[in-house]
């Protein structure tokens, strides 16, 4: 199936070749191209050019012409951190907080992580397949073409399992690529808060090994954090998924300065999400594995900043210190309900103090990088997924996170295909 997409009055995020990755001050660069054209082939780009290049096109049949009206054309977002299957949301804390409670109070009276475990034991598979699937379309029409998402309201080996089978069937359902982490390390249940190390033994010896046995994961994480897991729990634990072929992720730093950032360096994890609180270490740490094979990309999440109200990570910093920074919504009921990477791209950059162009990169092929899938997508370029997003405005860049609160993709095509419309879900 060959397609031709012309029309297009601006491309931006090109690359020459797939694997495009961006770190430092090379983040500020977006690479564009005016009055340009796609083709498709087989859900693939073939090729991309110019109005001065379409004499090369002439003798190709194509089965499908689009006229993109003079439309402004992106790759698709990538969402690298989501928790989207859960069981409701917890509107009651989100009083409870406003009237002053802290994170780590909610949590001890029984709120948090704890309270979402609760509500989804109780759910069925079909029930929160259901309620993500409404999520997951939401995310698609702001403009998601590939998105991983995580366990971790579970906390049982069967809720885990229930989670990750729902997980396992958004991926057959849907048309974007979605991938799949445990996250059973997310918090200790109470009957484990006695003996914590009891629980990580379940995790290591009971959960994991039945997460693989159904193919159920790519990737396992662990909440390593003041009142969560210790750096010598998260070390155990990720040195057990290594042998199972899982590779780690890790929640570190969003509550203090309290190892997580040294475990993902260690144990060579494609990401470390959250660092809300950062030092030098911590910084040099980053700097010294940016480039490398193994490096560990810093990820901040600034929904869930603006709604706890609490610090925002220094990705400043960090692209400073020559890093490639990503950024994702981290969208969960407890602390980051939002589903729009178009109002993390103007968070980023309205609180964090990122470019428009550094956002960019951070929620397309910097995102993608943590996943380990820049080969594939975050960028436009021959034998990359055809997932790109058309929006019918100028300057595009710095639009969109100027005029945040709104969905701006006017069409959202995953493999070359239209899968939403103005904010309606199509595939």
């Amino acid at each position: 199936m060959h397609k031709l997409f012309k029309g297009i009055s601006k491309l931006y995020g090109i690359a020459e070749s797939p694997g495009k990755v961006l770190r430092g001050a090379a983040m500020r660069e977006v690479l564009t191209m005016d009055h340009a054209w796609i083709w498709v082939e087989n859900g693939k780009i073939k090729s991309l050019g110019d109005q001065s290049d379409l004499r090369q096109l002439d003798g190709v049949h194509f089965d499908e012409v689009i006229d993109m009206q003079q439309q402004e054309v992106m790759p698709g977002f990538v969402d690298s951190h989501t928790h989207i299957v859960f069981a409701s949301p917890r509107n009651e804390e989100f009083v409870m907080r406003i009237e002053g409670a802290g994170y780590e109070e909610i949590a001890a009276a029984g709120g948090g992580i704890l309270n979402s475990a609760r509500k989804l034991q109780l759910c069925s598979e079909d029930e929160l397949y259901f309620d993500a699937a409404e999520r997951l379309k939401w995310m698609i029409c702001h403009g998601t073409t590939t998105v991983e998402i995580k366990s971790g309201y579970g906390l049982t080996l069967e809720s885990e399992l229930k989670m990750l089978r729902v997980i396992k069937r958004l991926k057959q359902d849907f048309p974007i690529k979605v991938r799949a982490t445990f996250l059973g390390a997310h918090a200790f249940p109470t009957e484990f808060k006695g003996n914590p190390d009891a629980y990580v033994s379940a995790v290591i010896d009971q959960m994991m090994p039945a997460v693989c046995a159904e193919n159920l994961a790519n990737h396992v994480d662990v909440f390593c954090d003041k009142g969560f897991f210790s750096p010598e729990q998260t070390t155990a634990i990720l040195e057990a998924a290594a042998k199972l072929g899982l590779r780690a992720k890790i929640h570190a730093n969003e509550l203090g300065i309290t190892g997580g950032v040294q475990v993902a360096v260690d144990q060579e994890a494609w990401s470390a999400d959250h660092l809300e609180y950062l030092g030098d270490n911590e910084f040099q740490l980053f700097a010294q594995v940016a480039g490398t094979e193994t490096e560990t990309i810093p990820v901040g999440l600034p929904g869930c900043s603006y709604f706890l109200g609490i610090p925002y990570a220094n990705l400043r910093r960090l692209i400073t210190e020559g890093c490639a920074v990503a950024l994702a919504t981290d969208f969960n009921p407890g602390s980051s309900p939002v589903c729009s990477l178009q109002m993390i791209w103007s968070l980023a950059c309205t609180q964090m103090k990122l470019l428009p162009q550094e956002a960019f990169h951070a929620i397309t092929c910097n995102a993608a990088r943590t996943l380990r899938l820049e080969n594939e997508v975050g960028s436009l370029a021959p034998g990359m997924d055809a997932n790109f997003l058309a929006f019918g405005l100028k300057d595009s860049i710095s639009t969109i996170p100027y005029f945040f609160g709104k969905n701006h993709a006017q069409q959202v095509y995953v493999n070359g295909n239209k899968v939403a419309e103005n904010g309606n879900y199509l595939a």
